[in-house]
């Protein structure tokens, strides 16, 4: 069992691209219509990156709202932890560029690549940290510029991603009790092909082979994923809640990575809550994979749902594959 760590979510920011990409796009020139797309899936619309915009300009201005969020300065950023499968560059790594453009030259920055698990795993990396006593405020983001990586030709996922941002500041609990209640990460790499990008790594590079055979693009076995996803959402949630000795009605909020709109609506009600304790931003964003959980965190507090003391589980499941979970106090 993991051991209950004092560090808070201290503050939290996300960002999103400007330009909509509507179902009606897809129908347009594909065989397929705004109800096959949202009887499906449960998406609406996404966002796509344009213009001068990169993974990197999303990351930075989530960041600047989750350290003014925190009520910090910039310059108390101790560690940079950005978790993101879609970084700019593979050399180096996404949190160097992001730590130039916020002015934190010597801050120790490392990307994490656990896909849709990426920001759950970033979080309990980030508490871990604080936890040993080596930082104090640590700046965890999760990012992801999927539509760089979607074949447009290929119904059965380019209407699933869109683009997005989201960041978070952890810090010492200032309570007693601690905040996060219950962690765990786990992956199966034998799955390792269920959801992967072929080429663009050092196994299969960049060449007139891999381009021609479209290898750069992500390729998924969507039935296969979504039984296994839900699934272990629910052994996941269960385990958490039973760890912990908490029970379902005790949470405010359920946010679970937004891959589905129905394995999200599967799992609510097998746990027996109310849509309103189960939080959804599929049918306006897609699957923003890393991203995702931290948007609608960061959409829950600003808008009122959540509030300082309340419990709120994260679950996450994706590519590797991976899965996460983190039950904690607000």
């Amino acid at each position: 069992m993991s051991q209950p760590l004092n560090v808070r979510i201290r503050g939290t920011g996300s960002f999103l691209p400007q330009k909509v990409l509507t179902n009606e796009f897809f129908a347009s020139y594909l065989d397929t219509s705004d109800e096959w797309i949202v009887s499906r899936t449960g998406i609406h619309e996404r966002r796509q990156i344009s213009g001068d915009e990169t993974m990197c300009s999303l990351s930075v201005e989530a960041a600047r709202r989750a350290v003014s969020d925190a009520g910090i300065a910039m310059q108390d950023i101790e560690l940079i932890l950005v978790c993101t499968a879609t970084p700019e560059t593979n050399i180096p790594a996404a949190a160097c560029w992001i730590q130039a453009e916020l002015g934190l030259p010597g801050v120790p920055a490392m990307d994490l690549n656990a896909a849709c698990s990426g920001f759950v795993y970033g979080l309990i990396a980030g508490a871990q940290m604080i936890e040993s006593g080596c930082y104090c405020n640590v700046l965890v983001i999760g990012a992801e510029v999927l539509t760089r990586f979607t074949d447009y030709q290929d119904r059965s996922t380019c209407v699933l991603f869109g683009d997005g941002a989201a960041a978070v500041v952890l810090s010492p609990s200032e309570q007693a009790e601690p905040n996060i209640l219950y962690y765990e990460m786990g992956a199966d790499g034998r799955r390792a092909t269920d959801i992967w990008m072929p080429a663009g790594g050092s196994k299969l590079p960049a060449s007139h082979s891999t381009v021609d055979e479209g290898l750069h693009f992500m390729r998924m076995k969507g039935r296969e994923l979504f039984k296994l996803a839900v699934v272990k959402l629910e052994e996941l949630i269960d385990r958490a809640l039973s760890e912990a000795g908490v029970k379902a009605d005790d949470l405010k909020l359920v946010i679970p990575h937004q891959s589905n709109l129905r394995i999200i609506e599967l799992t609510r009600e097998r746990l027996g809550l109310p849509p309103e304790k189960m939080a959804v931003n599929i049918d306006r964003y897609g699957n923003t994979s890393a991203a995702s959980i931290g948007i609608a965190l960061d959409e829950a507090r600003r808008s009122g749902q959540l509030q300082s003391g309340d419990l709120v589980l994260l679950a996450a499941f994706g590519a590797g594959v991976t899965w996460a979970t983190l039950l904690l106090r607000l």
